[in-house]
C-alpha cells in the first residue's frame, strides 16, 4: 500500500511535453514540459484569478446592473427618496387634519380647549411615564394669583391691543373685503356673551357671497347651526357662514370674493329667523367683522 501511495504521489512530478506542430508541414511550433502539478496549480491559480476579477466587477463597475436579479444602484436611490417624500406627505397630511379638524371644533361650537386637552391625554397614555404620581402642591397665595390671573386673561382672546391693528394691516395686504350680503345687523358681534359674530337679516334667498378668495375648507350641516361654509383665506384669515338654507360650494373648491357659495336661510335649532352668521377669524381668533366690513 505504502508504494503504491509513493508511485501515485511520484506520477504528479512526471515529466511530459507537449509540443505544438503546424498540421500541413508537421514544424515544430510550440513546446512545453509539463507535469500534473504544473497542470493542477495553474488551473487553481486560472479559478481564483477569475474569481476575484468577477468580484472586482460586481462590486466595484457599473456592469453589474446588468447581471441578471441585481438591483440598479439608481433605482435603490430613488425608491429610498420616495419613501422620504411618503413619509414627509403623510406627516403633512396628518397635521393637516389635525387643522381642518380644530377648525370644525371651532365652527361647530364645541369646547375646543377640553377636546385639546383629551387629545394630549390620548396621545401620552402610550409612553410608559406615570404622571399620576406627580403630586403638585400649591400654596393659597399662588391659588389666588392664579384666579386673578385667569379673570384678567379671559378675554385677552378677544381683546388683545395689537390683535386688531395687525389684523387690519394684514387685511390691507390682502385685499378689500366683500360684503357677504347687504343687510341690518339684528346681533352684534360680543364676545363676552360668547357670540363671535354678527347676525345680519337680509331678503329671502339672499345668496351669500364669499367676503375674500380663498378656498373651501368646510362644507357641512349641524343640527344647531344647519348648513355652514368656511374658507381659508391668504393673511391667515378665514371666515364662516352658518345657518343658511343651502350650499353652493363644496370643501375643496376654489372662490372668489364676491363670488356666491350658499343661500341665506334659518336652518339649524339655533336660528331666531332667516339671517346669516358670519364670522371672521384671524390667527385662530375671533376678531369683530364690522372693523373690516360695512354692511
Amino acid at each position: 500500500m505504502k508504494q503504491k501511495k509513493e508511485k501515485w504521489y511520484k506520477k504528479l512530478s512526471y515529466k511530459y511535453r507537449l509540443v505544438i506542430f503546424h498540421d500541413e508541414t508537421f514544424e515544430e511550433k510550440i513546446s512545453f514540459r509539463l507535469s500534473r502539478m504544473n497542470v493542477f496549480v495553474a488551473l487553481v491559480s486560472l479559478s481564483v484569478f477569475l474569481v476575484v476579477i468577477t468580484g472586482y466587477i460586481i462590486a466595484f463597475t457599473s456592469l453589474r446592473e446588468y447581471i441578471p436579479g441585481y438591483t440598479d444602484v439608481t433605482l435603490n436611490r430613488r425608491v429610498y427618496q420616495l419613501e422620504r417624500s411618503a413619509d414627509s406627505l403623510e406627516m403633512v397630511f396628518s397635521q393637516k387634519q389635525v387643522y381642518f379638524s380644530n377648525l370644525r371644533r371651532i365652527i361647530e361650537g364645541h369646547d375646543f380647549a377640553d377636546d385639546s386637552i383629551n387629545a394630549v391625554n390620548e396621545s401620552m397614555r402610550g409612553t410608559n411615564s406615570n404622571y399620576d404620581t406627580i403630586r403638585i402642591v400649591r400654596s393659597h397665595e399662588d391659588s389666588l394669583l392664579r384666579l386673578e390671573f385667569e379673570n384678567l386673561e379671559r378675554f385677552n382672546l378677544i381683546t388683545d391691543p395689537e390683535l386688531i391693528p395687525e389684523a387690519r394691516r394684514r387685511a390691507m395686504t390682502v385685499s378689500n373685503f366683500f360684503v357677504p350680503v347687504k343687510g341690518t345687523i339684528t346681533n352684534k358681534f360680543d364676545p363676552l356673551q360668547k357670540h363671535y359674530a354678527v347676525d345680519v337679516v337680509s331678503k329671502i334667498n339672499e345668496a351669500v357671497k364669499s367676503t375674500l378668495d380663498g378656498i373651501v375648507v368646510l362644507a357641512d350641516w349641524t343640527p344647531d347651526k344647519g348648513y355652514i361654509i368656511g374658507v381659508q383665506h391668504a393673511g391667515n384669515f378665514f371666515s364662516v357662514y352658518k345657518h343658511n338654507s343651502a350650499l353652493l360650494k363644496q370643501e375643496g373648491d376654489f372662490v372668489r370674493a364676491g363670488e356666491p357659495i350658499a343661500i341665506i336661510g334659518e336652518s339649524g335649532e339655533m336660528s331666531t329667523g332667516p339671517h346669516l352668521h358670519f364670522e371672521l377669524w384671524y390667527n385662530a381668533t375671533p376678531v369683530n367683522p364690522e372693523e373690516f366690513i360695512s354692511f
